[in-house]
């Protein structure tokens, strides 16, 4: 294990929990978070999930309700008080989310002293991934659909749909054309009406832009290439496995680039459990 980087990003997450824990009664701005901690900003959600083990808007909602239950439990401050002291604008958003989450309202559990707050159990996905090869990779050039929203609500086939058009009408077909993603934003920092998402195909001919179809390259470097076979729905978890399973652990650092991802298989004509996808992860 590689200590320095290890405790390179443990520092560096030290500094944005000690702010959630020393600011509950504020509003708490993932701006400002990403900003203390000094991370890429495009790498800052992934990393913070990956060492906390859950989103870090997740890990703020939890730590206000556990909070909560001290104050519940070991003080005399009113619920209303204890809902603005950790950071709720009224004393029902408060019992909403202390239900939601623990099976029991603020009031009960401060009647009812055998309550125990059920612990949380965390599922660990078994992925099929292999470890990575180190790779210095050339400049690509590619035709691209940049949309814009939340990642889910993206028509990812209507992009594919209208990038393989063009290479139809532009007489652009080759061997060796590859499908790659390109997701620019975190959504936990970028409204999700501005996260950027690129659908790439590189191409090996010259190729020319028309309407929302552009043209770019993909810059050289090196970079970390896992090879993942599993759902698309998994991608959170591998991203938690490169994160911190691999990078913590790793004699590399970020660079201040998007990831990108390749995606091998056709989901039309594979299983879902058998889609294959790589994972560029920016090093150096």
């Amino acid at each position: 294990m590689k200590q320095t980087n290890k405790n390179f990003y443990q520092e560096k997450l030290n500094i944005v929990t000690e702010y959630i824990n020393t600011n509950l009664d504020n509003k708490i701005d993932i701006k400002t978070l990403a900003e203390l901690s000094c991370f890429s900003p495009f790498h800052f959600h992934r990393i913070t999930r990956a060492l906390l083990g859950e989103p870090i808007g997740k890990y703020i909602t939890r730590t206000r309700l556990e909070t909560a239950t001290k104050l519940l439990r070991y003080s005399l401050l009113s619920i209303e008080d204890i809902a603005y002291n950790v950071g709720f604008e009224t004393p029902s958003s408060l019992t909403k989310a202390f239900k939601s989450h623990f099976n029991i309202t603020p009031n009960g559990y401060r009647k009812d002293k055998s309550f125990t707050i059920k612990k949380t159990t965390i599922m660990k996905t078994i992925l099929s991934i292999k470890n990575p090869k180190i790779q210095d990779i050339e400049e690509k050039k590619c035709l691209y659909l940049r949309m814009h929203g939340a990642y889910q609500t993206l028509d990812y086939a209507g992009a594919w749909e209208k990038l393989w058009g063009q290479v139809k009408e532009q007489k652009l077909f080759t061997k060796g054309i590859q499908m790659f993603g390109l997701p620019h934003d975190d959504p936990k920092v970028t409204d999700e009406t501005k996260i950027r998402y690129d659908a790439c195909l590189v191409i090996h001919k010259v190729a020319k832009p028309k309407g929302e179809i552009g043209v770019k390259t993909l810059k050289s470097g090196k970079f970390a290439v896992f090879l993942y076979q599993g759902s698309y729905s998994y991608f959170a978890e591998v991203y938690d496995y490169i994160f911190n399973d691999w990078l913590l652990n790793s004699d590399y650092e970020l660079r201040d680039e998007p990831v990108r991802e390749r995606y091998i298989s056709h989901p039309d004509r594979v299983a879902e459990e058998k889609l294959k996808t790589e994972f560029y992860i920016p090093i150096k």
